[in-house]
């Protein structure tokens, strides 16, 4: 087999078979094709699309191409969820113990951020001592004991697509359908998960602008979940700003334990009970979306869900005291007030730019290496929608320096106000099951 046959086939318009798939994928894993021959395979995948058997064919022999983990020792069907992300993004720290507590395994494996805040790990790190270091006997101990564990991602995961995207980001192949589908599904399915619920994010602060994209994706990673045997899901969701209130590392822990006692942002609160039910419904533990979402009110109102997250982070090594204590949690030296320079209603919050801001603050990384300061960040005060007096604060700065110039002029120039009364963005756009 010739990889050049391959390009000129892709090329052509023509559909790859499972073999000539493996093939590329394989010998490219081991060094034994050249990037310019893969970048033009990936530029012909780019302009000539690939159909649902190709999508399916490529995201196995991206599993294939490393470790995959199992999880057969852990009891029930475990359920995972992926974002695309977005700004804000607080969603698997509270769906993690709020899914836990009704019975259903959650056994996730999560990376560091790198953007404008940190990935699901960084913010878990923000509790002292809290640790993702767990042998695979200790992960399926936890799991099996408190239906929740979260590790590290294991670093011969997926190595075809680890080399892929590196290639993807050089050639301007990234913003491809096939491509971002494979990539986020492999990694899923080598995770080992039984059942998968996509969070697929569209709007300003999301890797999708528009609907349309979104759906585009959504649909390619459900076909491709469902045709490798594992029931997938997916809900749309806006992220034109931000999600619920906190853009930070501690401060979205902070506000995490606000919902898990059901006094979170009502726009948080309201999509992870979205995406909770789902879980619970792929999970087996409710026949319906009603039920569901009734068990998940339920944990929040008894305390069963902030008990399974206290006892999750002690078993990770943490300070469970945080969840009753949170200015146990890092703090800022400083904070300020943003006051709005008008009076009227907000018609628009660049999520985008409201991340830049935090990032400038030290809450992501602009780079692998960048350290991130788990303290730092912005808390919203007003959503879309909201009306606003002048005077009133927009939102508080918590920095580890006084020189928040900058920030300040990001801020100012992308909330934006109307004089008459603004409708929010919808929520939750379209679920997407087939």
């Amino acid at each position: 087999m010739r990889m050049v046959d391959l390009i000129e086939k892709k090329r052509d318009g023509s559909a790859l078979t499972n073999e000539e798939i493996r093939f590329f994928i394989n010998e490219y894993t081991k060094g034994e094709i050249p990037d310019y021959q893969v970048s033009a395979l990936l530029m012909a995948i780019y302009f000539q699309d690939m159909n649902d058997q190709e999508r399916a064919d490529l995201t196995l022999a991206m599993v294939e191409s490393g470790d995959q983990i199992h999880l057969t020792e852990i009891e029930g069907i475990k359920v995972d969820k992926h974002s695309t992300g977005g700004v804000g993004d607080t969603t698997t720290l509270v769906l993690g113990p709020l899914v836990a507590a009704c019975g259903v395994p959650v056994a996730k494996m999560s990376g560091r951020g790198l953007g404008h805040t940190g990935g699901t790990i960084d913010k878990l790190e923000a509790i002292e001592g809290f640790h993702v270091e767990l042998t695979t006997e200790q992960f399926t101990k936890q799991v099996n004991e408190f239906k929740l564990a979260v590790i590290g991602q294991s670093g011969n995961l997926t190595p075809a697509d680890k080399k892929l995207y590196a290639l993807r980001d050089v050639t301007g192949t990234v913003n491809s359908i096939p491509l971002i589908a494979s990539s986020i599904m492999s990694k899923k399915i080598a995770a080992g998960a039984d059942a998968i619920v996509l969070d697929v994010k569209t709007g300003e602060g999301a890797f999708m602008k528009t609907v349309e994209d979104s759906r585009a994706l959504a649909k390619a990673m459900v076909q491709i979940g469902n045709n490798v045997g594992r029931q997938t899901m997916a809900i749309i969701s806006d992220m034109s700003q931000p999600l619920g209130f906190a853009i930070g590392n501690a401060l979205e822990v902070k506000e995490a334990i606000d919902t898990l006692r059901g006094k979170g942002p009502a726009d948080l609160t309201e999509l992870c009970l979205v995406l909770g039910s789902q879980m619970v419904v792929v999970g087996g533990k409710a026949k319906n979306l009603e039920e569901a979402r009734k068990m998940l009110l339920e944990v929040i109102e008894n305390g069963k869900a902030l008990e399974v997250f206290k006892d999750f982070i002690q078993a990770q090594g943490g300070n469970p005291a945080v969840v009753d204590q949170p200015e146990l949690l890092p703090q800022a030296a400083f904070t300020f007030e943003v006051p709005s320079k008008e009076s009227g209603f907000v018609s628009f919050i660049e999520a985008d730019e409201v991340g830049t801001a935090a990032m400038l603050l030290g809450a992501g990384r602009a780079t692998k290496e960048s350290e991130i300061d788990l303290a730092v960040g912005i808390v919203l005060h007003k959503k879309v929608g909201d009306s606003v007096e002048a005077g009133e604060s927009l939102a508080t700065i918590h920095a580890n320096t006084e020189n928040i110039q900058q920030v300040l002029e990001i801020l100012y120039k992308h909330i934006e106000f109307s004089a008459e009364p603004v409708t929010p963005p919808n929520l939750i756009e379209e679920i997407i099951t087939e």
